[in-house]
């Protein structure tokens, strides 16, 4: 397993996770892993992922595009959403990355 962080300036929370999942995915990918499983507390991106929700705003849509080339390129994919308070870990990265930033 490994951790990731990283200070994306001012943007939104929609914004941060996809580039959380993206960050994930380059990493699996170019650490040849085959397979990922992404635990999120974002109820939104999660269900666009899966193809239950559209991707309407464009700066979403273009991050959305790029995941989902990704994922194509691993043999295993599996996000599921979690509540915030189950999610301490990434909260913790999130806060490291700011406190960098800041």
């Amino acid at each position: 397993m490994a951790e990731l962080s990283e200070y994306l300036g001012h943007r939104t929370n929609n914004y941060a996770e996809y580039q959380g999942l993206l960050a994930a995915l380059r990493y699996a990918v170019e650490h040849e892993i085959k397979a990922l499983k992404v635990i999120s507390d974002s109820e939104l991106m999660v269900r666009q992922m899966k193809g239950i929700y559209k991707v309407r705003h464009p700066e979403l849509r273009k991050l959305h595009e790029e995941a989902q080339k990704l994922v194509r390129r691993l043999e295993h994919f599996e996000i599921r959403h979690a509540l915030r308070e189950h999610n301490q870990i990434a909260d913790r990265l999130a806060n490291q990355a700011m406190d960098r930033g800041a």
